[in-house]
């Protein structure tokens, strides 16, 4: 959820676009926003929610992986999308 006010640019959701927002585990609605107000990412209020600062710093990091470049699974799948799993 965190992830979408990063990708909509935004520090504050209404209600609505927060309902709207698929969770990966499943859970509709509200219910994931209340859960992160309750661990401090976001603070609920009129216009909706707000990302918290601890959200902020979080939403700060740039994340890479820790080794650069591409498996050779991975190159080959990516050349050739119908090559089963990696």
């Amino acid at each position: 959820m965190l992830q979408e006010f990063r990708r909509l640019n935004a520090q504050t959701l209404p209600l609505d676009t927060i309902k709207a927002i698929k969770h990966p585990v499943g859970a509709v609605g509200e219910k994931p926003a209340v859960s992160l107000v309750g661990k401090g990412f976001l603070v609920a209020g009129e216009e909706g929610y707000t990302l918290a600062p601890s959200a902020t710093d979080f939403l700060a990091i740039e994340a890479t992986p820790l080794v650069e470049g591409t498996s050779d699974a991975a190159a080959s799948a990516a050349a050739n999308p119908d090559a089963d799993g990696v």
